[in-house]
């Protein structure tokens, strides 16, 4: 009910209504102020923070206009901002005795229950009261009513109040953007397709309806029904930015990579640009294998976003996959000084390292990985796929160890210890771990295979592997 707009403009006849208030609280006749004079001296001390003044008015006020409606509801506002809820529900019970059907009143009564936390009677205020309101009024109780149901965690009752509203109103903006949320929150996006369904054939050039029935496809996965929802939402409403963007989300799970492009570049057109749009772009291209416009993307991207890691780490990979060590390097080291504590990040850097021949600094970096997640089994891998690759057998064997402290037994642990133990000439316990790592996961028989392909040639393994095929 507060107007902030005390500009310049509005000085003059306002600085004249305080100075006859002034004359009225000092007992000097000066003819007689009317109500909304009186409102907006109240409006003036309360936007200036001095809520006894403001109160002092209403007093004032009341003394000759005591049946003011609008006077007892700004008394009220100010008591309820001061948590004076005692006195201001006071002032509402007196206010509803001249008026019994005041919107603002039951907003204000719920948001005091809401404040002292009554969620129930605040639910049962507005459900009762709603009845008594019609058309736009009524829309906005079943709204306060959706957010109250929402403060107490009855999210259903959220997504039910919602329906109410678009059942008076098919195009409501709030309660559509609302329901949108809520129907995939509360897992009830079967229900959301067929309203959504019903309004967009009722109501077919409704574009937040449209929008609605493509999220609630998407959310089941439905993309391309999702992505017919979405181009009749566009053709609506061509500057629909939500609508684009999740096309082109659609497109990308689909795999249509070109497709997505054209919708993400259709976005650029109609909206300001944003590091998710041109990372996803990015993503579209390197997912084509065009890496040098993947990292023209991401590099637009990061110019919005300088302080994105993951955008530099992505940039990284598109020279990893082609094989440009050097170049990846500087921005995976780009990215772990964003984020030191990326342990992925590390072995990034450390596996371009060993590509470029320089181990003992990759060693370096798989250790610090291990550092930061000791009990991640993909650290430990690398560190010792590395030091395998390095040579240090021993060290190996060592490190397995620590390894399964942290993370228990592993089927590719076993296989790095039957080739270490090979290597170090220790055939018998080799066969042994060999054999061990095909019982837990067989699957993985590559890991040790890849290490060292000679290692077939034995038949002692062949025959192991084969002996174990037959079991199976």
């Amino acid at each position: 009910m507060f107007d902030d707009d005390f500009d310049d403009e509005d000085w003059g006849p306002l600085e004249e209504t305080l100075r006859r208030y002034d004359d009225v609280k000092k007992g000097i006749s000066s003819g007689v102020m009317d109500e909304e004079e009186f409102e907006r001296v109240v409006e003036y001390y309360f936007q200036n923070s001095n809520e006894e003044q403001a109160l002092l008015a209403c007093e004032i006020a009341r003394t000759y206009y005591p049946f003011s409606t609008s006077i007892l509801l700004l008394r009220a506002e100010i008591l309820t901002q001061a948590q004076k809820y005692g006195q201001a529900l006071k002032a509402l019970d007196e206010m509803e005795q001249f008026d019994n059907n005041n919107l603002d009143a039951v907003l204000l009564r719920s948001d005091i229950l809401l404040s002292q936390f009554k969620y129930d009677q605040a639910a049962l205020l507005l459900e009762q009261r709603s009845a008594e309101f019609h058309g736009k009024e009524k829309i906005e109780v079943l709204l306060e009513l959706s957010d109250v149901y929402d403060e107490s965690e009855e999210f259903d009752a959220v997504f039910d109040t919602l329906k109410r509203v678009i059942k008076i109103d098919r195009r409501n903006e709030e309660a559509l953007q609302k329901i949108c949320f809520w129907a995939e929150f509360t897992g009830r996006l079967e229900e959301s397709v067929a309203i959504h369904t019903q309004l967009s054939d009722d109501d077919p050039y409704n574009a937040l309806a449209w929008f609605n029935l493509g999220a609630a496809y998407q959310g089941l996965k439905l993309y391309e029904k999702c992505i017919d929802a979405y181009e009749y939402c566009v053709v609506i409403d061509e500057k629909f930015e939500f609508a684009y963007r999740n096309m082109a989300d659609a497109y990308m799970r689909l795999k249509w990579y070109t497709k997505a492009l054209e919708v993400l570049e259709k976005h650029i057109e109609i909206a300001k640009p944003e590091d998710v749009i041109f990372e996803a772009m990015g993503f579209c291209w390197e997912k084509q294998k065009d890496f040098a416009r993947a990292r023209q993307f991401y590099r637009q991207a990061s110019q919005l976003s300088p302080q994105d890691d993951a955008i530099f780490y992505k940039i990284g990979e598109t020279y990893a996959r082609e094989k440009q060590w050097e170049k990846a390097v500087k921005s995976y080291s780009v990215a772990l000084h964003l984020d030191k504590e990326n342990a992925s990040y590390c072995m990034a850097i450390g596996n371009c390292l060993m590509e470029m021949d320089v181990k003992s600094e990759a060693l370096v970096c798989y250790l610090n990985a291990v550092r930061l997640k000791p009990g991640n089994k993909t650290t430990w891998v690398a560190l010792i796929r590395g030091l395998y690759i390095t040579g240090y057998y021993d060290e190996v064997i060592t490190q397995l160890d620590v390894a399964r402290e942290h993370c228990g037994e592993k089927g590719d642990f076993y296989y790095y210890h039957a080739a270490a133990l090979f290597e170090t000439g220790k055939a018998k316990e080799a066969l042994l771990q060999l054999e061990k790592g095909l019982k837990l996961a067989p699957t993985k028989i590559k890991v040790f295979t890849d290490l060292n392909p000679e290692f077939l040639l034995r038949s002692a393994v062949a025959d192991a592997i084969s002996k174990h095929k037959k079991n199976k």
